[in-house]
Parts: C-alpha cells; sequence; structure tokens
C-alpha cells in the first residue's frame, strides 16, 4: 500500500462526468487551492477526519474516547484541528458515521476490479471510467497502472484535469491510455489565478496549447471547461479573454460549469472557513439568466458553449 495515493471516494453511476453511465475516481491532492473548489476534501493530499453535524445523533462516545481532548460542542466545527493528532479512535467508533475519515489508500489492481464492475453499464450507455479530483496526473505511475488493464479491456477512459502537471510525462505514462480529457481553464490573467487558485497559469495555458496541438485531427478529443464563479471568473472581461485563447488554439467548444453553493458545507465538514462564504452571491444559485449570457460570449464567436 506504500506509495499510493489517497482516494477520495469511487462513486458508480454517474451521469455528470462524460459521456454515458460512468463510474468516477476521486483522487486527493491538487497543485491548485482554488477558493470556490467544489471538493475542498480533495485539496490535501493527506489524510483528513470529517465531521458532518447533521448525522451527530448526540450519542457522546467520540468525546469520552478521544486522547488528546480535540472534541468539544463549543470548538468550531467541532474538532480542534490543532490538537487532532489523526489517530481517528473517534471515527472508528462513532456509531452514526457523523466523523469519518477522508481518504483511503488501495492499490490500483483493487480500483480496476471495482471499476469493471460496472462494464456492463459501461457498454450499453456508451459510458466508461472518469478520473477526478483533487487532481489526478500528481501520481502518473499510478495511473498508468490504472488506465492500461482498463483500456485492455475496452473500458473508455477519461481524465478531469486542473492542467498543471509534467507535459512529457503526461503523454509517456497517462495520455496512451487516455481517450478524452476535460482541461480547465478558469482565469485568464495570471495575477488573478494566482489570487484566487494559488498558483499562476502559464503552464496550463501551455500544457493546453500543447494538447490542442496533439488532437489537432480529433479535437472532439479534448474538452475545455471553465466553472462559472460569480464576480471571479464570470465576468465579461475574463469569458472574452479565455474565447479568445480557445480561437487562436483551434477550439470550437467549451463547457461552462453553472456555479453552485455547496462547497460550503464541504468545507464545514473539513473544519475550515472561507471569508468569501459571506459575500450573498457566493452563497446562491447561479441564475439561468447569467449562465445564458456567459455562454453568449463564446456563442457569439463561433465557440459553442455546452
Amino acid at each position: 500500500m506504500a506509495g499510493n495515493p489517497l482516494i477520495l471516494d469511487i462513486r458508480g453511476n454517474s451521469l455528470d462526468d462524460g459521456p454515458g453511465i460512468r463510474t468516477v475516481v476521486f483522487f486527493k491532492g491538487c497543485p491548485l487551492s482554488c477558493i470556490w473548489c467544489h471538493n475542498p476534501e480533495s485539496k490535501s493530499a493527506g489524510w483528513e477526519i470529517g465531521f458532518a453535524a447533521d448525522e451527530c445523533v448526540g450519542c457522546n462516545t467520540c468525546l469520552t474516547l478521544c486522547p488528546e481532548g480535540a472534541l468539544a460542542r463549543e470548538n468550531p466545527y467541532f474538532i480542534d484541528r490543532s490538537r487532532c493528532t489523526l489517530c481517528f479512535t473517534c471515527a472508528d467508533a462513532c456509531p452514526s458515521g457523523a466523523l469519518s475519515r477522508v481518504g483511503s489508500q488501495m492499490p490500483a489492481e483493487e480500483i480496476v476490479r471495482q471499476i469493471l464492475r460496472d462494464k456492463p453499464f459501461f457498454d450499453t450507455s456508451g459510458g466508461g471510467v472518469t478520473l477526478s479530483g483533487g487532481e489526478p496526473t500528481r501520481h502518473m505511475g499510478f495511473l498508468s497502472r490504472l488506465l492500461r488493464p482498463l483500456k485492455d479491456k475496452g473500458v473508455h477512459t477519461l481524465l478531469e484535469t486542473c492542467g498543471l502537471f509534467d507535459f512529457q510525462r503526461f503523454c509517456q505514462s497517462v495520455l496512451p491510455w487516455t481517450d478524452t480529457v476535460y482541461f480547465d481553464i478558469k482565469l485568464m490573467d495570471a495575477k488573478a489565478h494566482r489570487q484566487y487558485c494559488g498558483a499562476g497559469n502559464d503552464k496550463i495555458l501551455d500544457n493546453f496549447e500543447k494538447l490542442a496541438q496533439r488532437f489537432r485531427e480529433d479535437r472532439s478529443r479534448l474538452l475545455p471547461r471553465t466553472p462559472l464563479i460569480p464576480d471571479i471568473t464570470a465576468t465579461e472581461e475574463n469569458l472574452t479573454a479565455i474565447a479568445a485563447f480557445l480561437g487562436r488554439a483551434g477550439m470550437d467548444r467549451i463547457q461552462l460549469m453553472a456555479y453552485n453553493p455547496l462547497w460550503l458545507e464541504k468545507n464545514a465538514k473539513i473544519g475550515e472557513y472561507s471569508s468569501h462564504g459571506n459575500d450573498a452571491s457566493m452563497a446562491t444559485w447561479m441564475s439561468p439568466e447569467k449562465i445564458s449570457s456567459c455562454r453568449a460570449i463564446f456563442n457569439n464567436v463561433g465557440i459553442h458553449a455546452i
């Protein structure tokens, strides 16, 4: 098990992460730290403990068992994470599952076995497996061991990526066994990207251009995606810049991912506070009218926004 990355979840019967019915493998760990991340529990590559207040039955078993005294009802988010040593004594004893380990380790062979159980659904729906996160490309050797046997069994493989990876190693270890790449382009302004995502975007944009060139004979294998975040990515200036970039790269489609505020609840589960959660626009779903206006920016220049 040593050296295997932590897996956040393996979720079957997904209809939102590529064509057909899919099984999605979520990896922990990401080189970015987007303030709106819809899977904030996947940012860290290490073990975490989660607390779901709405699942707690108030039995107080955990309070008596914690050797560090890190749990108290008056603590913000219940757990004093400065004292918690991640021994998971509380999570292992929690009868309701309100306290839980965030992440699990398993070899690539076991993940392959789990995925192949769903192959009949893939075959009948045109689905397959999607690798998501976090950022799967942090573990390229592991991805290679995972993807090769799936391709040998005729499973369609799709990778969702933030784009921040070593391109040469990606082409050697991952791309030969990957059918489709969903590639996130969040912000074109480098300063804004660093401010809101925690890292620059030069390498991300360069990697996208290189992939677009690789897929020039079959652009359907590469899908750029932009999450629509109120007043951050979903601005006319940013979306116009993305449209121009895609045009130069020869792309004619993009997926715009409508904003939803569910990440705020997930942040609370792992004890994270975000000042952006106080913004009214961040606490509400994006309106259909706003989404339509964002799509129009691309459609008006010949880039189909889905």
